[in-house]
């Protein structure tokens, strides 16, 4: 495994994130701390939840998977940086959600309470809320901070001003502010390009994509349905059918490359050097292993170019990407 710096931070990563969305939820939870145990061992050191994942909804359920795994002992919470997020509804109150102080207090301490840890590394923001001032929000962190309850701050799915919007903020409050962002990436969705990836650049953040296999559209779905291995319905069945001819290009340019389609969009991301971690999100220990390799493999110029052929982003930064 290798590890980076994670943004402007002297904190050190794994270069892949171990996501648990599934773990309480499709993978049964003694299932869950053996994929755990195995992502520790393999050398990841960066682990990813939030408080609303896992069944049943609300519950917490994979914030508690992960802390009844850490309560285990041995060293295994001093050898993990542990990520979480705040903003989605955990209740039926009207302040049971967003980014107010009130709500980031109690979400905080909930998260703590079943993650059975005294602190979060990386306390994430998982969508923008325009209704809460940014210096209500900071205000909230600042405390937590002084608590000693979260070290780092980041965001989850913030467009590229909000990402500028917080980090004026920040600053003006002489505080670290955002170090990181989550967001969607992959050479099947490559938005951010526009104006987060730059954004993310300019405030020194981290960004950690996920699904970078675009739900399993670059995982070679074109190959399983001719093979009849696998059967795919609504969104992603949606995508493939809207895209089948540039997957299956894709497909043949990977067979040609001598690497597995799942590999290469991994490789990919790992090359882009605003990348930190893309977050690998295993319903398997299979599928934990499966991803490794990419981390072997060196994709040169002329194999990228190819790549942007076949799944073009938007032209770059904005707004040379839409305007002279």
């Amino acid at each position: 495994m290798e590890y980076t710096q994670l943004g402007k931070t002297g904190l050190q990563v794994s270069r892949f994130c171990l996501g648990t969305m599934n773990f309480g939820n499709r993978t049964p939870e003694d299932e869950s701390h053996e994929i755990m145990d195995k992502a520790l061992e393999l050398g990841f050191n960066f682990f990813d939840t939030a408080n609303i994942y896992g069944a049943p909804r609300r519950s917490g359920a994979t914030e508690t998977v992960v802390g009844n795994w850490l309560a285990k002992g041995d060293g295994r919470r001093e050898r993990i940086v542990l990520a979480t997020k705040v903003y989605n509804a955990m209740g039926e109150g009207p302040n049971d959600r967003g980014l107010s102080a009130y709500h980031i207090r109690k979400a905080c301490e909930d998260s703590l309470r079943r993650l059975q840890t005294d602190h979060i590394d990386l306390y994430q923001m998982h969508h923008i809320h325009r209704d809460t001032p940014p210096e209500e929000i900071w205000q909230a962190m600042e405390q937590l901070v002084r608590e000693g309850k979260i070290v780092y701050v980041g965001s989850s799915n913030f467009p590229g001003w909000h990402i500028a919007q917080m980090c004026e903020t920040a600053s003006k409050r002489n505080f670290l502010g955002l170090v990181s962002e989550q967001c969607p990436y992959s050479l099947a969705q490559r938005t951010v390009e526009l104006e987060v990836l730059p954004a993310a650049k300019t405030y020194g953040l981290a960004v950690i994509p996920w699904s970078p296999l675009e739900g399993g559209l670059l995982g070679g779905m074109a190959k399983a349905e001719t093979e009849g291995a696998r059967r795919t319905t609504g969104n992603v069945q949606k995508k493939f059918e809207k895209h089948r001819d540039k997957v299956e290009k894709y497909e043949t340019f990977c067979d040609e490359l001598g690497h597995r389609p799942a590999h290469v969009a991994l490789a990919w991301l790992l090359a882009h050097p605003a990348i930190t971690s893309p977050i690998i999100g295993p319903r398997t220990m299979e599928q934990l292993a499966e991803s490794l390799p990419a981390l072997e493999i060196a994709l040169d110029d002329e194999t990228l170019k190819r790549l942007d052929e076949i799944w073009p982003g938007p032209g770059g930064p904005a707004p040379e990407a839409y305007s002279w």
